[in-house]
């Protein structure tokens, strides 16, 4: 296993990336004790500062070369975290969001799986697609929205939720042939 040296650990895209982590129980305690407009505006507050601390991340690895093997590991895991505990909050309140937390858990299985069976392999996939990317991003401004907007019709909402759980079957599919086209390789290459 790989031994981190104290520059990746504590390089400051990383500590946001850890930051964004620790978010996570805030924003799920004021969310789900929220009574009023104003608390579920708080909520989605500390939310948004996950989310810019998120797009900073990257920009501040990349601009200032302070891209890490680590930060490839923690922002995504940073990613998947906040998204799990958006949209268990947001069950709480909406029942149909428990089919897209079915679906977010199908796909990241799958990604898991196929990325292991790859890493065995000596291969893994470089970084993430662009359909990946849109399905993120569509995840977080939809939750974000329902975050937000605690008085939306429910036809509304379960619109949005219809949305997130089609742009995420997208995803999906769409990652199945890349991960059999790396096997593939993998398979010509032994």
């Amino acid at each position: 296993m790989k031994k981190w040296t104290a520059n990746e650990v504590v390089s400051i895209p990383n500590l946001m990336g850890y930051f964004r982590i620790l978010l996570i129980p805030l924003f799920c305690w004021l969310y789900l004790n929220a009574e009023t407009t104003r608390d579920f505006f708080l909520a989605a507050l500390v939310v948004m500062i996950s989310s810019l601390t998120d797009l900073f991340d990257g920009m501040v690895a990349r601009n200032f070369n302070m891209v890490t093997d680590l930060g490839k590991i923690v922002d995504p895991v940073a990613d998947k975290l906040t998204h799990a505990a958006l949209a268990i909050c947001l069950a709480t309140r909406y029942p149909l969001m428990w089919l897209l937390i079915t679906l977010m858990v199908m796909k990241e299985a799958y990604m898991g799986i196929m990325g292991i069976i790859l890493l065995r392999k000596g291969r893994m996939l470089n970084g993430a697609m662009w359909f990946g990317k849109v399905c993120t991003a569509s995840l977080f401004i939809g939750m974000l929205v329902l975050f937000l907007c605690p008085e939306l019709d429910i036809t509304v909402v379960d619109t949005i939720i219809g949305v997130l759980m089609v742009v995420m079957l997208f995803t999906l599919c769409n990652y199945v042939p890349v991960f059999r086209r790396l096997l593939r390789e993998c398979r010509a290459g032994q």
